[in-house]
């Protein structure tokens, strides 16, 4: 194993946001492999995640997104455990990622849980007659199936926030979960997303669309 350096280190912590001694002992670990080092520090953090989930979520912040000049706006509820914790720097700068992340990624919901059975139900349907359309005989549908559904739930515009691939890894390695699950390793609380709301201007109007020629003409008419 080489030599693990302090810039191998750093760089490891700005594309996890672990602390450094985490870094360092990840690197070890993993040889100085960086890949690896962020593959095991993905696991302890969701291992950390994972025994503080079932801990009370009481406080947290509200962040909000403006983006494209007021045309797309989002409010998003994050919970966390402690009022201390909510002041942090750290929890506040992931929630206002959350709210870019809603912002570009337009998810459905938070969780695949939360998903209506019956849009599940049609997704089914939908990907089944397609691969019907495929030939592809029915046994081997029902084994299809499944994988297509993971998709859908991780698809950006109609998946599932926390299964959506975080925005600012360029890779689409992380997902969103991944990257609360690196904030628990190093915050040290349970981190909940509760609800999001996202606006779109115009979302569900008909757009008036007018004859710009016809209205010249009956200007000039009255004129």
């Amino acid at each position: 194993m080489g030599e693990i350096t302090s810039a191998m280190v750093k760089e490891l912590r700005e594309k996890t946001g672990a602390g450094m001694m985490d870094c360092k002992k990840a690197l070890q670990e993993a040889g100085g492999d960086l890949e690896k080092a962020i593959d095991w520090l993905r696991k302890k953090g969701l291992a950390t995640a994972q025994k503080k989930a079932g801990r009370s979520a009481t406080e947290g912040a509200v962040g909000s997104y403006i983006h494209m000049g007021g045309k797309v706006g989002v409010l998003v509820e994050v919970n966390c455990e402690t009022d201390f914790t909510a002041r942090n720097e750290k929890f506040q700068a992931l929630v206002k990622d959350l709210a870019m992340q809603i912002a570009w990624s337009n998810p459905q919901c938070v969780r695949r849980e939360d998903v209506p059975q019956e849009l599940i139900d049609r997704e089914k349907s939908v990907q089944r007659s397609q691969l019907l359309e495929q030939g592809k005989p029915e046994a081997m549908i029902d084994k299809i199936l499944p994988g297509k559904l993971d998709r859908y739930f991780k698809d950006v515009g109609t998946g599932c926030l926390l299964e959506q691939p975080f925005f600012k890894d360029p890779e689409g390695k992380r997902s969103v979960l991944d990257e609360i699950n690196a904030a628990v390793a190093v915050i040290g609380e349970n981190i909940q997303v509760r609800r999001f709301t996202r606006y779109a201007l115009g979302e569900g109007l008909e757009k008036e669309t007018k004859d710009f020629a016809a209205e010249v003409s009956a200007a000039v008419g009255k004129a």
